[in-house]
């Protein structure tokens, strides 16, 4: 698995409840584009309408060696995954409030996948545990890999 590009400001903005593999429909262009890592999530979401799964505000770049029937950069792209998993994000939406967001796009035995998350909202208080847990982290790290250094 090639991941090529991941969106780290879901993972900053939301708790992800649950992550769902889901293809996505592309056309030439956009496949060479993606594989060149030229995509975008930072603005992207995911909705149903009609029982499709649809992505939204995703950005990839025009193909550089493409013609004038280049692709779009910002369209919706539909989504693949089962009826019953759509139906089951369709009802957690509508109850809830949650929302879904694109955490990462990949290679997956040469095709292109998309990993979406159920989310929900984060707010400011948990953004800030986040950033001390993670300094705290990367703090002890530091300490450790000195404490080996200086042993050695």
């Amino acid at each position: 698995m090639k991941v090529l590009t991941e969106n780290r400001r879901a993972r900053h903005e939301y708790h992800i409840i649950e992550a769902f593999e889901a293809g996505i429909v592309l056309t030439g262009t956009e496949v060479k584009s993606c594989r060149a890592k030229n995509i975008s999530l930072a603005e992207a979401y995911a909705r149903v309408n009609d029982g499709e799964l649809w992505l939204v505000g995703s950005h990839i770049a025009p193909y550089e060696q493409g013609n004038r029937n280049n692709h779009e950069p910002v369209r919706n792209r539909k989504l693949l995954m089962h009826r019953r998993e759509i139906q089951r994000l369709k009802q957690a939406l509508e109850a809830k409030g949650l929302t879904i967001a694109p955490l990462k796009v990949y290679l997956d035995k040469g095709r292109i996948k998309v990993e979406i998350g159920l989310c929900q909202g984060k707010n400011v208080r948990d953004k800030r545990q986040d950033l001390k847990k993670r300094e705290d982290e990367r703090e002890t790290r530091r300490a450790v890999a000195s404490a080996t250094r200086s042993r050695a």
